[in-house]
């Protein structure tokens, strides 16, 4: 799937032209929010693993990081991430342009604690340049998430 997918998916909601092609790679936290000019913590971050063979999602905010011992208790398993290799064919996004949105049918998706404390956020579209605003009640709709998950630590530096 790509970008392509993900603005077909929107358009079941009728918001396909808030999708952003950026000039620039968002591929990263740290590119994301230099293309669009803000803070790297306002960047939604999908980070893809797996829970015993089931892939799922976890959309954080871009300035924190998985805390191991949060993660075990709320998924019983030590957090493992999907190789990069497989992520396309389980996820159904390339690394990069990973979203919670118009993913591969069983894939599970959980909205970290870490991105309510923002009115708005810019998770990726399906591509390594793509990205859309969303105010938390959007993306909660949209990535049609299982529940809300504390499993971040800021990140240190």
């Amino acid at each position: 799937m790509s970008i392509d997918a993900v603005k077909r998916y929107f358009s079941n909601f009728g918001v396909e032209h808030k999708v952003r092609e950026l000039d620039s790679s968002s591929a990263t936290v740290e590119l994301a929010a230099e293309a669009l000019g803000c803070k790297p913590e306002r960047i939604a971050k999908t980070l893809s693993f797996l829970v015993g063979e089931s892939p799922i999602l976890v959309v954080t905010a871009g300035d924190v990081k998985i805390d191991n011992a949060k993660y075990k208790a709320t998924f019983g398993t030590k957090a493992k991430m999907i190789a990069f290799e497989d992520v396309e064919r389980l996820i159904g996004h390339d690394v990069g342009g990973v979203c919670p949105f118009a993913v591969n049918g069983g894939v599970k998706v959980y909205l970290d604690e870490s991105l309510k404390r923002f009115e708005t956020v810019f998770p990726a579209c399906g591509s390594a340049n793509s990205c859309i605003e969303l105010t938390i009640p959007e993306l909660e709709e949209y990535s049609r998430f299982l529940c809300w998950v504390d499993v971040c630590k800021m990140s240190e530096g």
